[in-house]
């Protein structure tokens, strides 16, 4: 066993070999895989092996389809037969709220070149026979689905790694890893020691376990999953012999159920409601190629509607049933990236859908040890999108509801129970009296909207019963005062010496004046939106620095690996030890300054002003704007005053008639102004200029920001999109993100948010479109629903067109 190695990959699953192949396929040879039985002996082995390329976030299915293309490659490189099946398949819909959800999906699919096309049910059946059309509305057919030998190709993967260069140890057991002063890792197995530069956490079953090793707690839980092969069946023989083909892959959602076939026979998995976690404590080290006890009463609820809606099974006996754990994280995607606060120590696991995203994984991942950045926009698989909230009990909750709900619709304004309240803000029970209607961000009860005594959210893809209830919301802003809570935004304190100098090299805005707040972006080195911040000067050696809640975790581990070595400067993520309000609305000035006897005049304290002060009688931090668009202010304050506070103001506001808003109010007020989110509009996708941040950028400032040489070459060359907003002649139903956008009848860009902007009352989206078509009011479309609907470009905000009343 080699002494010495630049990349440690433990685990020996499909995920672990295909990082191994991409690391030599870049160009690093030095690279070992250890295993601590077999390749596969964890959950690969038993897998069904089926993979596809759709998938509901456009950015996890371009790793797919790599995936699956990069298949017919590594069997050609490695000579090993992976047992390939390219079939097609069908996503089934038995009701018309999923064949609503089928069209979005297809949607989102076009402008990334994917071949799926919509069914009927007589035109499924005809490709299909063994399913029954009357139980179907309709289907999707899509041409890249298929299935595998588990075993081959896992061993293709590590048979086109050896071929590189690279070195795997079977039957050696990592027991312990430490890290050196110096940054390496001492990777010590039961058959010796490897000294290594990087280390993967690919161990899959067991990657919690090797996450403690390093006294890390990683979200992943393991759930029994079971599926049933068929013998033989007399549908399957005589369709194989009148066509020359084999059956195609189904997916039934509302079933519950997958089919593929299986030799001559048929594969019938389910992901069911009645689930169960495998070892939700430790995962036993001796476990291996083994199987779990059969159970098919838990499964007997989704196999009765599997066999009514695919009526040969009911003739069909069980040849073997198949009972084997799965990992899985709270949300179902996979943990991937270089893990906060450590130094090169990367996570690759809970990689349920290992043969449609392994691939996608390991390119990823092995571009990001080498490059140091993954190459793609990876957010929805990040370990970063997780903090300390996701405790082993979050994660069980999580995990549970995430697995017997595979299958379900999930709509877009439906917020799902499990694990719920966790975190909570000190005004919780206030808003929550008030008819708070809340969802979660990052682990945080933030309220959405306000709920009038007797009406209850209904979950649909069209509007739904929030609808009038946050029109009133937006319109009491934009006409009088209301009143948010914004303690889900991330807050970070910088302090120290080197804070000013630091800030200036991180960011690419300019730093601002004490007593002042700015836009600013940051950039990774390729000149890619990383992160949209406010950025607030408080005295030149402390700055507050506010941007999105969700990417706290994200940001901080960017910014750690950015600081100096001289301790110059601190950074600390305040979470919830700082807490906030925002008052916005014409009126809200005349609120506030009932509460203190500062002048608070657009002169003595304009727009973008911050200074420390009394409200009442609690310290706060006052900030003159707002992400509503409006005459607006943020309010910063530690948690014992937030009660204090929220009270304070809403007796000051009561002769302005203040309301409270939640997010989707904020989201319709946001449109009318053309504010970009992260995540949506901000994201590694996209260059400032593109974004239409350009004007935010310190372009000229002396210091060689990150990211400055690209986002230069890009202001030169103009870059190839531009974001945009549209109103859309919608009906009953309002975009909400990756919609294509047609110009002339061509599908030439997608839609990266939008909704109703009540106040203005049209139907807004916005997205990215072809610079050179960015100017062009009319010729507009966009896809909503299965529909195409006329669009009209804003080339200025719908509301407060030139600032003034913000700035006012």
């Amino acid at each position: 066993m080699k002494s010495h190695a630049r990349v440690v990959v433990i685990g020996g699953g499909v995920v672990g070999c295909s990082v191994l192949y991409h690391l030599t396929k870049f160009g690093w040879s030095d690279v070992v895989l250890v295993e601590r039985s077999e390749l596969t002996s964890g959950s690969t082995w038993h897998a069904a092996g089926g993979m596809h390329t759709i998938n509901g976030d456009p950015n996890v299915a371009r790793l797919q389809k790599y995936t699956v293309e990069l298949y017919k490659e590594i069997e050609a490189y490695s000579g090993q037969d992976i047992g390939l099946h390219m079939t097609s398949g069908l996503m089934l819909a038995a009701t018309p709220e999923r064949f609503d959800w089928l069209k979005s999906i297809l949607a989102k699919g076009k402008y990334s070149g994917m071949e799926a096309h919509l069914l009927s049910a007589r035109e499924a059946h005809e490709m299909m026979p063994l399913l029954d059309p009357d139980q179907f509305v309709g289907a999707v057919f899509d041409p890249n689905e298929g299935h595998l030998d588990p075993y081959g190709t896992t061993h293709a993967y590590a048979k086109s790694a050896r071929k590189n260069g690279a070195e795997i140890y079977l039957h050696t057991k990592v027991e312990e890893l430490v890290q050196l002063p110096d940054g390496t890792w001492r990777v010590i197995t039961d058959k010796g020691e490897i000294r290594a530069e990087h280390v993967v956490n690919a161990a899959g079953l067991w990657a919690r376990e090797v996450g403690r090793m390093v006294g890390l707690e990683l979200p992943v839980l393991a759930m029994e999953h079971m599926y049933l092969l068929t013998e033989d069946m007399p549908e399957v023989i005589e369709f194989n012999r009148t066509t020359g083909r084999e059956l195609m892959h189904c997916v039934d959602f509302d079933g519950e159920i997958y089919i593929r076939q299986e030799r001559n026979g048929m594969l019938m998995g389910t992901y069911e409601k009645a689930c169960r976690p495998w070892s939700p404590i430790e995962t036993p080290w001796d476990f291996g190629h083994e199987l779990l006890p059969e159970d098919l009463e838990r499964i007997t609820g989704e196999l009765e509607v599997g066999f009514r809606h695919f009526p040969a099974f009911n003739n069909a006996g069980i040849r073997k049933i198949i009972n084997g754990p799965f990992t899985f994280s709270p949300d179902g995607n996979p943990l991937v990236g270089p893990v906060r606060s450590m130094t090169n120590f990367w996570s690759a696991c809970a990689v349920m859908a290992g043969f449609s995203q392994g691939g996608g994984v390991g390119l990823a991942l092995a571009n990001w040890i080498i490059n140091g950045d993954p190459g793609f926009d990876v957010f929805a698989m990040d370990v970063c999108r997780y903090s300390d909230y996701a405790t082993l009990a979050y994660t069980n909750a999580k995990v549970r509801e995430n697995y017997s709900r595979r299958f379900s619709i999930r709509y877009p304004n439906e917020e799902l129970p499990a694990a719920r309240p966790l975190l909570t803000t000190p005004i919780y029970d206030r808003l929550k009296a008030a008819g708070a209607v809340f969802g979660t961000s990052y682990g945080l009860e933030t309220p959405l909207w306000f709920a009038p005594p007797g009406l209850e959210d209904s979950f649909s893809w069209r509007r739904s019963a929030d609808f009038e209830t946050v029109g009133r919301e937006a319109r009491a802003v934009r006409t009088g005062v209301g009143m948010m809570e914004t303690s889900g935004f991330a807050k970070y304190a910088i302090r120290g010496e080197g804070a000013r100098d630091w800030l200036d090299q991180i960011l690419a805005g300019k730093i601002p004046p004490a007593g002042r707040m700015t836009l600013t972006p940051m950039l990774n080195e390729a000149g890619k939106l990383i992160g949209d911040f406010t950025l607030a000067n408080l005295d030149d050696e402390e700055f507050l620095l506010i941007g999105s809640g969700i990417a706290e975790d994200y940001h901080m581990r960017w910014f750690e690996s950015h600081l100096p070595d001289d301790g110059s400067v601190e950074v600390d993520a305040l979470n919830l030890g700082l807490v906030g309000l925002s008052v916005a609305g014409p009126k809200a000035r005349d609120v506030l300054q009932k509460l203190t006897h500062l002048d608070l005049s657009g002169a003595a304290f304009p727009f973008m002003a911050i200074r420390e002060l009394d409200l009442g009688m609690a310290p706060v931090i006052l900030g003159r704007v707002s992400y509503a668009g409006d005459l607006g202010y943020e309010i910063w304050m530690k948690p014992e005053y937030q009660r204090y506070l929220f009270d304070l103001l809403m007796e000051a506001g009561a002769e302005f008639g203040i309301t409270l808003f939640g997010l989707r109010a904020l989201n319709a007020l946001r449109l009318e102004k053309s504010f970009g989110s992260w995540a949506r509009e901000y994201r590694p996708l996209y260059g400032p200029r593109e974004a239409g941040l350009g004007r935010f950028i310190a372009y000229d400032k002396p210091l060689d920001f990150i990211g400055k040489t690209a986002a230069l070459k890009e202001k030169a060359e103009g870059g190839a999109l531009r974001l945009v907003t549209f109103t859309v002649k919608a009906k009953d139903a309002d975009v909400i993100g990756d919609e294509p956008i047609y110009f002339d009848g061509k599908v030439r860009g997608w839609v990266t948010s939008g909704g109703y902007a009540h106040a203005s009352g049209v139907s807004v989206a916005m997205g990215y479109v072809p610079r050179e078509i960015a100017g062009e009011i009319h010729g507009w479309q966009i896809e909503l629903l299965g529909e195409i609907l006329p669009a009209t470009l804003q080339p200025r905000p719908l509301f407060d067109q030139d600032g003034a009343r913000m700035r006012s």
